[in-house]
């Protein structure tokens, strides 16, 4: 970016969210970092080590919690031109099969990730309002764009558990880039970007290895994408080499939907 910026990031202590600000604060710039995991995110800001770096521990799907974090971020930095949602909150029972859905945890997962996803962008958004300028970038995936490759699942499990694809998490994903096209046309011509990326899978330690073989299949070249690779093209989307980009879903994930 050409000039130094404040971010406001959620579901910080993730994959994406770590590594998105750990590469904003090596250019300068300001993050305040939001997660619901206290401990890990004393963690992340000792890593960092940076004046530019303060940390906000609450619940960010509640909208007075919401409020509270811009507010903070607004008291620590004076101001705020860019926010990233990568949230990723999910019930205890999340991830049952299609068969197994119980009607308590649909409706759980749907506000924790979609609903909350529209709340968090009404609350950044009456700030940009005020301030006549803001960028906002929503997290959706792959799996909001097609459906899941069921045959890269089979023979594996995670962490002892069923691995798939929910159907709620297509649902949820294919609804964040509808809002985001729907939010970035109802702000036009408000100076407020709004943009989504959907990412392909992202590598994880507790991954099987026949899981990572079949994915990489599917690919180009690197399969399972790092954090890293992920925060890469939201840091252009932050920048003003992007500043015409609004409404858009990129995808990321090394031709996977090909």
């Amino acid at each position: 970016m050409n000039n130094k910026k404040t971010i406001n990031i959620t579901g910080a202590v993730g994959k994406i969210g770590s590594a998105l600000a750990t590469g904003l604060v090596k250019k300068g710039h300001k993050v305040l970092l939001g997660d619901i995991d206290k401990s890990k995110l004393r963690k992340i800001k000792k890593k960092l080590n940076s004046k530019n770096v303060q940390t906000f521990q609450g619940d960010l799907t509640t909208k007075n919690n919401i409020d509270r974090f811009i507010k903070f971020g607004v008291k620590k930095f004076k101001n705020i031109h860019a926010a990233v949602n990568c949230s990723y909150p999910r019930s205890k029972k999340y991830g049952a099969k299609f068969e197994d859905l119980k009607e308590i945890n649909l409706k759980n997962d749907l506000y924790y990730q979609l609903g909350s996803s529209i709340i968090f962008s009404q609350r950044i958004i009456k700030y940009f309002l005020r301030k006549k300028t803001g960028n906002l970038i929503l997290i959706s995936s792959i799996q909001g764009v097609q459906p899941p490759k069921f045959e890269h699942y089979k023979g594996s499990q995670y962490k002892g558990l069923y691995m798939g694809s929910p159907i709620e998490y297509s649902a949820i994903k294919s609804g964040i880039i509808s809002i985001t096209k729907y939010l970035s046309k109802y702000y036009r011509k408000k100076n407020i970007r709004i943009n989504c990326v959907s990412p392909g899978g992202v590598r994880d330690s507790q991954h099987p290895k026949l899981f990572i073989k079949k994915y990489r299949q599917s690919c180009n070249s690197k399969g399972l994408l790092d954090g890293e690779d992920i925060s890469k093209l939201i840091i252009f989307l932050l920048s003003e080499e992007s500043k015409y980009i609004t409404g858009q879903n990129l995808i990321i994930d090394d031709g996977w939907t090909l």
